[in-house]
């Protein structure tokens, strides 16, 4: 599955601007880990990912993780990518979900919310953008526990602890992600 291909479908099952612009955030985060972490050949597949993390999230939020394998599955996806998007849920969205295992599954799980979080505290600067934004400013808005509240900073902290990072490090690397094409 390429790019557009991805986007589609998650357009199929999203109509919400909001959802659909989060999924090409969180591919294009998933892309520049991808190439950062010496993955280049896989970025297309990080990014498919990203795109399709939170396919069935609008449709079916009550089964959020769990309806996206079958969906994926009934259309003949491959298991990598359905297992992938899974383990973003892992301990969140249900027991049954798997625990994210390689690093892509593991940047995926840290770098999601964090997504979230860096794009709402973009929205408050003047700009309306990240690309002015300094670790300083992200990590008081990530201290404060009422901004963003829907943002678990729980599921932040223990991405970047399955991943062996300091907070610092996936902070600052996902805000130069996001900078990247903000």
């Amino acid at each position: 599955m390429n790019r557009d291909e991805a986007l589609a479908l998650l357009k199929q099952y999203n109509k919400e601007p909001f959802h659909i612009e989060h999924g090409v955030t969180v591919g294009r985060v998933m892309r520049w880990y991808a190439e950062r972490l010496g993955y280049s050949d896989e970025a297309d597949f990080w990014e498919v990912v990203g795109i399709l993390h939170d396919l069935d999230f609008e449709m079916y939020p009550d089964q959020h993780c769990v309806r996206e394998q079958q969906i994926m599955g009934e259309l003949g996806l491959e298991e990598r990518l359905i297992r992938a998007t899974a383990c973003h849920g892992w301990s969140v969205c249900g027991d049954s979900l798997p625990e994210p295992e390689h690093e892509m599954e593991k940047v995926l799980f840290a770098a999601d919310e964090l997504t979230g979080l860096i794009g709402a505290a973009a929205l408050m600067r003047p700009s309306k953008s990240c690309a002015d934004m300094e670790l300083k400013s992200l990590k008081k808005k990530f201290k404060d526990k009422k901004f963003a509240a829907g943002c678990s900073r729980d599921v932040i902290i223990r991405g970047a602890e399955k991943l062996g990072w300091e907070l610092d490090r996936l902070l600052e690397d996902t805000l130069e992600a996001m900078k990247s094409f903000a």
